[in-house]
């Protein structure tokens, strides 16, 4: 069974992953919290990339990482690589992301998740780039999901990010349509 590091030190994103990859026989492992990597991408895509390469040579090992945030049309994709950092709360972040549209009917935005796979040596075997679109609510709805999940509604299924089960989040999600793309390159890799 191969080890893949995930380039996180979040046991909460490993979970998610293993969720993601259940499929492949892969042994998933957080990578160590001394071994930091600076994000100094411009793009998630280059920030995903950097992630996976970087752990990747250091341990010698296969890695996978993932960059994601929200964009917000109106504020010309803003938080988009901030997203986390965009205040120091979740409602913090929620609170300025209204004020910041107030008065403004242009509420699209999407949820973004890239993906890279780095073999041991720090090439990049395989990405991807996923996307969901919804549009900003002027107030949160639901209980659910974490970070901007609550101001986040996709058209198509009339509710929130966190209206939704953990299962259907998972399916409709940027990271769900990410994973979709990725898993066939994935199941037709061989690690070694």
């Amino acid at each position: 069974m191969p080890t893949v590091v995930v380039a996180t030190g979040n046991p909460g994103k490993l979970k998610e992953m293993q969720a993601y990859l259940g499929d492949l026989a892969w042994d998933l492992q957080l990578k160590p919290d001394a071994l930091e990597v600076d994000e100094t991408g411009i793009t998630f895509l280059e920030n995903a990339r950097l992630k996976a390469s970087e752990v990747a040579k250091a341990l010698g090992q296969w890695a996978i990482a993932d960059d994601s945030g929200l964009e917000v049309d109106a504020l010309d994709g803003a938080p988009g690589l901030y997203s986390a950092r965009y205040a120091d709360t979740d409602q913090a972040r929620i609170e300025r992301v209204l004020r910041e549209l107030e008065g403004q009917p242009n509420r699209g935005a999407q949820f973004v998740c890239a993906l890279a796979l780095a073999r041991p040596n720090g090439t990049i075997a395989l990405e991807t780039l996923g996307i969901c679109r919804g549009e900003i609510l002027t107030d949160p709805k639901g209980d659910g999901g974490f970070g901007y999940d609550p101001i986040f509604y996709v058209p198509e299924l009339g509710r929130s990010f966190a209206e939704l089960s953990p299962t259907e989040k998972a399916i409709h999600s940027h990271r769900g349509v990410a994973f979709r793309q990725f898993m066939p390159d994935l199941k037709r890799l061989e690690l070694s």
